[in-house]
């Protein structure tokens, strides 16, 4: 005999403790449950007056980005009519020194034809020029000036008009261009000056939020130790009923038998589901799980509470694949160390029969497989987040289960992985991964740009810089490798920038900073560096783009030699 009760023993030990503590969370904020938003933030920017100042905070910035090109524009039409006005006062000049010659070689020419009494000879000029260079200058003119001196002159003078015409003109144009230019930094004072206004009472608000995120995040620990205690619970379970847990072989195959006093656990289909038992009691049947699974998910609540950060496998910090590789290897079960990998190769099972350590494989149409996670019960899975950026008990979003898995059972050969389609961009447990050309917004967390709380920021190790947390794991992991090359560790001057201080280098920099709320220093993600990296060609450069992809972290090609913002010093986190 079997039955399916043993899919709801563990609701009794396990489940039924996590559920518990939808109770804990104190009136006003959002509940403490696992979340897949940062440290467990649920809901908490579900602020009436944050969000009206956000608004007005997206209209000054849309606002900015537009006259941003106005800017760009007068400042181009500026240059071009001073360089025309360069070029007309040069023509006035040099027209006033032709009729200064001229009229000074027919000066001469007049004086000759006094002292002579007639026309002049080569002898006169010579004697009145006292220059051999005057007289060739001087002959050059007589042929002219004996049909008409006033023509000599008048033609000169027409120049010189003309010049001084054209002089008028583009001066004209200048003052214009000026004006304009000023009235339009005078509109930017004023857009300035209104999101300096909005940031005072951004900041304000971003207070209380913080506040809210805080008490969220302490209860997301709580919810860590007490589902740690709950699984503990559970084993100890085992152990007061006489049960040692058999080896994963000796439960694949319950219908060829199963260890004495253990029954089968019923599946979805009506047949016995492998890799799982019970033991028959009242009120309820005890689920027992292969020793490997037990032993895995123990050496992962041991991790809850360690840094997210890609392309790394512990012991400090994990990537979503290599923590369930880690786990699993714990226990002598070898399986593949990335989500896509272990989709592939793990045996399935229907989501409705999921068990504790089953893998829990997440995403959607768009995305692909975007996350895995180890199940503790149908609604509840223990993951690296990287949006938590961190190890986790979160929710089990049913919606987006892609499949399930179970290590226990025997891999099963390679299948296609799904992956993203119409153009969106990879998730990597739960992290958007970003191409190293994409210039786009790189949003995370619900958070605007500039205005993340700083409980949900986590610190670098240096000097109050701070980044999303699985970037600033990254970036530790980073500075680490990069002090075992250099000796010290990366020199670092600028990383999150808020929305305040974005408006503040705007205000100084215009021409040159982004526009406030556009930054990717406003989402966290991206750290501007000295100590050597800071310029082209350089060692320290030069490491870095061989090994920053290997912690997340890319120079974009805007920033790269004859892009036209060079800027070395520039990098972003992009996830794994």
């Amino acid at each position: 005999m079997w039955s399916r009760s043993g899919t709801t023993a563990l609701g009794a030990v396990l489940a039924g403790a996590l559920l518990a503590l939808a109770v804990l969370a104190a009136p006003g904020t959002a509940a403490a449950a696992p979340s897949d938003q940062p440290g467990g933030t649920t809901g908490v920017l579900d602020s009436a007056e944050l969000t009206a100042l956000q608004d007005q905070a997206a209209d000054v910035q849309g606002d900015l980005q537009e006259r941003q090109a106005t800017v760009t524009a007068a400042q181009d039409r500026l240059a071009s009519a001073q360089q025309v006005a360069d070029a007309a006062a040069a023509e006035v000049a040099a027209a006033d020194t032709v009729l200064t010659q001229q009229q000074v070689a027919v000066s001469r020419y007049a004086s000759a034809v006094y002292r002579d009494g007639g026309a002049p000879t080569a002898l006169s000029l010579l004697l009145a020029g006292g220059d051999p260079g005057d007289v060739v200058s001087a002959l050059g003119y007589l042929d002219v000036i004996d049909t008409g001196t006033d023509a000599v002159l008048q033609a000169a003078e027409d120049r010189r008009q003309q010049a001084l015409a054209q002089q008028a003109s583009a001066d004209a144009a200048l003052s214009d261009s000026r004006t304009e230019a000023d009235a339009v930094a005078a509109q930017v004072g004023e857009l300035e000056a209104a999101a300096a206004s909005v940031t005072s009472r951004l900041d304000e608000a971003l207070g209380v939020v913080d506040r809210q995120l805080a008490q969220l995040q302490a209860e997301q620990l709580q919810v860590n130790a007490d589902t740690a205690a709950a699984w503990q619970g559970y084993v100890d379970q085992l152990a007061a009923a006489g049960v040692l847990p058999p080896p994963a072989a000796a439960l694949r195959d319950p219908v060829a038998g199963l260890p004495a006093g253990l029954v089968p656990v019923g599946g979805s289909t009506g047949a016995a589901q492998p890799g799982a038992a019970q033991l028959p009691r009242q009120p309820t049947s005890l689920l027992v799980l292969p020793a490997e699974t037990v032993a895995a998910v123990s050496a992962a609540m041991t991790d809850l509470g360690l840094p997210f950060a890609p392309g790394t496998a512990g012991p400090e910090s994990f990537d979503c694949g290599s923590l369930v590789q880690t786990a699993y290897a714990a226990a002598g079960i070898a399986v593949p160390g990335t989500q896509g990998e272990l989709f592939a190769t793990t045996s399935p099972v229907a989501p409705v029969d999921v068990l504790p350590g089953d893998l829990v494989f997440l995403g959607s149409a768009e995305s692909g497989l975007s996350h895995v996670g180890i199940a503790l019960d149908p609604q509840t899975m223990l993951a690296a987040d990287g949006r938590a950026g961190a190890v986790v008990v979160r929710g089990l979003p049913a919606d987006q289960v892609l499949g399930i898995g179970r290590p226990s059972l025997a891999l099963r050969a390679p299948v296609a992985v799904p992956g993203p389609t119409g153009g969106a961009l990879a998730v990597e447990c739960g992290n958007t991964v970003y191409p190293a050309t994409y210039d786009g917004s790189r949003s995370w967390g619900g958070y605007p740009n500039g205005l993340i709380p700083p409980s949900a920021l986590c610190p670098l190790g240096a000097a109050g810089h701070a980044l999303r947390c699985d970037a600033a794991a990254a970036y530790r992991a980073m500075s680490a490798a990069f002090a075992g090359a250099f000796g010290p560790a990366l020199c670092i001057t600028d990383s999150y920038r808020s929305y305040a201080s974005q408006v503040t280098l705007y205000g100084q920099k215009p021409a040159l900073a982004a526009v406030p709320g556009t930054s990717n220093h406003g989402w966290g993600l991206a750290v501007d560096l000295c100590g050597g990296v800071e310029s082209y060609g350089t060692a320290q450069y030069a490491w870095m783009v061989a090994n920053a992809g290997r912690f997340g972290f890319i120079h974009p090609t805007w920033a790269d030699p004859g892009n036209g913002r060079e800027e070395p010093w520039h990098w972003e986190y992009a996830g794994s």
